[in-house]
């Protein structure tokens, strides 16, 4: 039978263990980089560590949208002290996600292989929505209390807003605001005062004035606020007595704050007790936000929770290969909006995995190309909903530039480029465009779903017998009975033929003659 989306290829030793298994998060901030290191076991985190450091990246973005040396340098030590604390944790176990700063950065690229070089392993920079959908996975694990909830996480280039039921989310958005950049924006030599304050004010409730109605209209019973700024916020209202409880901001306690804040006149000369030195400068912008956030969404009052970005990306790590594998979840949501043929993409399928089983030893392939190969073959013709012509192309676009829950860049675009290369010319620029560590692979994963997609080119009812597959190195061979007739899928192999030779790899096809 086919493999459903949510079902892993191979259970592994990790996932039926219950010996707690050790993850570690990295968040590299627009302001802060933060690292958690946590055993999971029965569902639940234990902390073994945490860090976090005022990096300050996005105040590296020069004009151009350039990281100046400096913040790359100030990223580089910080990560060199993380460093020790991820000795002992499996490969498949850690994950590193880059936000708004990154995704802004026209050099990102350049400080990712130098930061990737010296932790020794890769750095995936997150979209909005799914550093959202990350940030409300952390939080609603915090929480205890059931209901709809608004989720609200002022980070330093971009703030997430949630809403969600339990576990699941039922809108995300990221905008383009942040304690920094704002900083940056409305304050830039330092002078803080009442003009200035309502410039930056009135520049968030521009950004909140697309999402303000359809949140509104989806509601929530309780408004909660995540991560540093809103924190920071909730402390001060406790050191002044200026909240019913702690943890509580209200409205009237943050119009207090920001005239505390106003009678400082210069950021470098904001001193409130319960604020930390480090956030001191970024935090009147970050109050800024906040206050257009309760102005927009008309709150009385938020509070805060812990869980957010980190906390997020290990519950999602420890669900993926599961049942609650947010990625299947995701393809599964695609299929249905652009009414994919099931039927067709699970024969597809069932011939790949069996083609895959055959050739994955010599080959070195694992559970992680198989799950790519199924998910690409349950999506092959998604393309179609938009032409039938190259719906190959289609396919791929639709697949790069979707907001896949889940995924990764580097798997949307592995996911992508299998779709797009499994018909007609295998398409070498864009395989050469793959990051080379991912080249042998896709390269490998592509040709096996051409040829499962070749076998059900008729569109069969139930998958069809298998040949035999063999490989030598790089090369295929695939074994046919011997026949004088020609059939479609002989006139789609000797098309395969010519193909693979175009592209420069080989691949065979031997008849046999049946025994008597």
């Amino acid at each position: 039978m086919p493999q459903d989306l949510s079902t892993p290829i191979t259970a592994t030793a990790e996932t039926e263990s219950v010996a707690p298994q050790r993850f570690a998060a990295i968040d590299l901030g627009s302001n802060s980089f933060h690292l958690l290191v946590a055993n999971y076991q029965h569902e639940r985190l234990q902390v073994v560590a945490r860090l976090g450091e005022k990096v300050q990246l996005a105040a590296g973005l020069d004009d151009d949208g350039l990281l100046n040396e400096a913040a790359i340098q100030r990223a580089l030590d910080c990560l060199g002290r993380f460093a020790p604390f991820l000795s002992d944790i499996p490969h498949g176990n850690l994950r590193i996600v880059g936000t708004n700063a990154l995704r802004d950065a026209r050099n990102s690229q350049a400080f990712i292989e130098r930061a990737e070089a010296q932790l020794g392993h890769a750095i995936e920079i997150i979209a909005g929505r799914e550093e959202a959908r990350l940030i409300y996975l952390g939080a609603a694990h915090a929480l205890a209390e059931n209901g709809r909830r608004l989720i609200v996480d002022i980070g330093g280039g971009s703030t997430e807003f949630i809403i969600g039921e339990a576990f699941e989310p039922k809108a995300l958005e990221s905008l383009r605001m942040g304690c920094v950049t704002f900083s940056r924006r409305f304050f830039p030599d330092g002078e803080l005062n009442e003009k200035r304050m309502r410039r930056a004010e009135i520049a968030a409730l521009s950004e909140l004035a697309n999402i303000q109605r359809p949140y509104q209209r989806l509601g929530w019973d309780d408004p909660v606020g995540s991560s540093g700024t809103i924190k920071a916020a909730a402390s001060v209202l406790h050191a002044y007595g200026d909240t019913p409880h702690e943890g509580v901001i209200t409205r009237s306690g943050l119009k207090k704050l920001r005239e505390r804040l106003l009678k400082c006149k210069q950021l470098d000369k904001v001193e409130l007790d319960g604020l930390k030195t480090d956030r001191a400068k970024v935090f009147p912008a970050g109050v800024a936000i906040l206050g257009a956030i309760f102005e927009a969404f008309d709150l009385t009052q938020m509070r805060f929770a812990d869980g957010a970005l980190r906390e997020g990306v290990l519950y999602d790590m420890a669900g993926r290969n599961s049942a609650e594998d947010s990625r299947s979840k995701s393809l599964e949501s695609l299929k249905r909006t652009y009414d994919v043929d099931t039927r067709q993409g699970a024969n597809v399928a069932d011939t790949a995995e069996r083609l895959f089983n055959q050739v994955r030893h010599a080959w070195s392939l694992g559970p992680a190309q198989a799950r790519h190969l199924q998910w690409a073959s349950h999506v092959h013709e998604i393309g179609l909903a938009i032409s039938h012509s190259q719906f190959h192309r289609h396919g791929a676009y639709l697949l790069e530039h979707s907001d896949l829950a889940g995924f990764s860049r580097p798997e949307q675009r592995q996911l992508a480029f299998l779709v797009r290369a499994h018909r007609r010319k295998f398409p070498l620029k864009e395989w050469q465009a793959l990051p080379e560590t991912q080249q042998a692979s896709a390269q490998k994963l592509a040709r096996l779903l051409r040829l499962a997609v070749l076998f059900n080119h008729s569109r069969p009812e139930a998958t069809p017998a298998l040949p035999l597959l063999s490989v030598d190195s790089d090369s295929l061979t695939i074994t046919l009975p011997d026949s004088d007739e020609p059939t479609l899928l002989s006139t789609d192999l000797e098309q395969e033929q010519a193909f693979m030779q175009a592209a420069g790899f080989n691949f065979a096809v031997k008849q046999v003659k049946a025994e008597a």
